[in-house]
């Protein structure tokens, strides 16, 4: 009979293949450097998008077994169930939803990250880790103009980032289960879809959402949430919440920021700002005027894996009032007794609903030191330009019926054929654009419409992309008039 010393060291000799040696490491690096490095160098000429029935069911194929494949199978399954069918979100093609980048650096930050496997959710395991993505919230702060004790949260991305805000919210003004039925939340119908999941998350779905009138460019009218706000003052309800969006998914509006805070101010609301895609424009001189009042805000969500073009995987929430942002999300747990004797910065965990946490801030952090701000800075403006660029351009061929003249760098439009159903044809032209695939765009609808839509935001977009979608658009209108009846 085996004795446990004996059996753990049959143990250990097979869990000792999970740390690969010096030789099969450079195997499996080498072969994944020479497949991204493929995928980098063609990047410009792979398609943003392949219609097919691949769904990536050829993984189903290959079960989790207890022996393993190999890398090079590894990287076969990859590339045919999982790079190739549908989007491709690192192209400059994608122009449909509002694109996450994956500039290189960034890769690199989480490498170093996961390989480190630094812990940046308390304090006291990792006061570097910490004391770096609290750096990168005072600067996100500074830039967008909140005040140096400024806390927030590098969080997953938007949906995350405005569930701490509407939770933080809903604490600093001591709304209670009592007051739920007669509280009153002021929005646009503009806005993303993750506040309405955010709301209903904390436990404010019984809340009244009040959807306020918007003026011919989808943006929020001041005065009609101003008079809303006395009249259900009056009627008893509890108004206590204004949710704007700098930067709208649909057209990329900004509501009127500054209006809207004063209203809030005035009376005692908290005044939360969904920036996730449009508050980085504040590094843009051309744009920043046309985000004024954000500083004003109570709190505010911004995405680097939107306007800093960062991979998917990291959005911000800025909260002025730290003390409110601890107060709604801090607990202490007796097996974390050690973590409360250093506290110089504030930890994440007592930020945030999350305990454990990757180390975000490296994605972030390492392509900020190896590129500084000004590339980053000239890219947003790039894209605003492209933007204005696409949106006359098409303007100038007949038949196509602009949406809003954009205010950042998103534009809509649609086909309007002679006769014949108008929805029809642009369901039909946007289906053609992803046939033919070099570009990725996508549809909405409004107010009955089928309008489709370009999102410029992608670190690979440049006017090469643009001439090419406005002379694939003139193709498929030819293409479909043929036969359109």
């Amino acid at each position: 009979m085996k004795n446990i010393i004996d059996e753990i060291k049959e143990l250990e000799k097979t869990s000792g293949h999970l740390e690969p040696s010096i030789e099969e490491r450079k195997k499996n690096r080498d072969k994944i450097i020479d497949y991204t490095e493929d995928f980098i160098n063609n990047i410009y000429n792979i398609n943003a998008f392949n219609l097919t029935d691949n769904t990536g069911e050829g993984l189903l194929d290959t079960p989790i077994s207890e022996e393993p494949i190999g890398i090079d199978k590894a990287i076969e399954l990859f590339k045919d169930n999982v790079d190739f069918p549908n989007l491709n979100p690192a192209s400059g093609g994608h122009l449909g939803y509002i694109p996450g980048g994956g500039i290189y650096n960034s890769a690199l930050g989480d490498y170093l990250a996961d390989i480190t496997n630094r812990y940046s959710g308390i304090f006291y395991a990792g006061p570097g880790a910490v004391r770096m993505e609290n750096m990168l919230i005072r600067w996100m702060a500074k830039i967008v103009g909140f005040p140096p004790e400024t806390a927030g949260n590098l969080a997953s991305g938007g949906s995350i980032a405005n569930l701490i805000a509407i939770v933080t919210a809903r604490d600093a003004l001591n709304i209670k289960s009592k007051d739920i039925s007669r509280g009153v939340i002021y929005l646009s119908q503009q806005v993303h879809h993750c506040i309405d999941k955010s709301i209903r998350i904390a436990g404010l779905g019984e809340c009244e959402i009040k959807f306020v009138e918007l003026d011919d460019n989808y943006r929020i009218k001041p005065g009609v949430v101003k008079n809303e706000i006395e009249k259900d003052k009056k009627d008893g309800k509890l108004p206590w919440l204004i949710i704007a969006s700098a930067g709208t998914t649909d057209f990329g509006v900004i509501d009127p920021l500054d209006e809207l805070a004063e209203i809030a101010k005035e009376n005692k609301m908290w005044f939360h700002v969904d920036g996730a895609y449009g508050a980085f424009f504040v590094l843009s001189e051309s744009a920043k005027s046309r985000l004024k009042g954000i500083e004003k805000a109570d709190s505010l969500v911004m995405d680097p894996h939107k306007g800093l073009f960062l991979p998917y995987g990291l959005g911000v929430v800025l909260v002025k009032d730290k003390h409110k942002l601890n107060a709604a999300h801090y607990y202490k747990a007796n097996y974390l007794q050690d973590a409360i004797a250093i506290e110089e910065e504030p930890s994440p965990a007592d930020l945030s609903p999350e305990l454990t946490k990757h180390f975000r801030g490296l994605r972030l952090w390492l392509p900020l030191m190896l590129h500084g701000v000004k590339p980053f800075r000239a890219g947003l403006e790039e894209k605003l330009l492209l933007t204005r660029y696409f949106y006359e351009e098409l303007k100038k061929i007949d038949g196509f019926d602009m949406g809003p003249e954009p205010e950042l760098s998103v534009a809509s439009f649609r086909y309007i054929p002679k006769e014949g159903n108008a929805n029809k044809f642009n369901q039909l032209l946007l289906h053609e654009i992803l046939k033919d695939g070099r570009v990725f765009l996508s549809s909405t609808k409004v107010d009955g419409k089928f309008i489709i839509r370009i999102a410029v935001l992608s670190f690979r977009t440049h006017l090469q992309t643009i001439d090419l979608i406005l002379k694939i658009l003139k193709e498929k209108v030819e293409l479909l008039l043929k036969d359109w009846k």
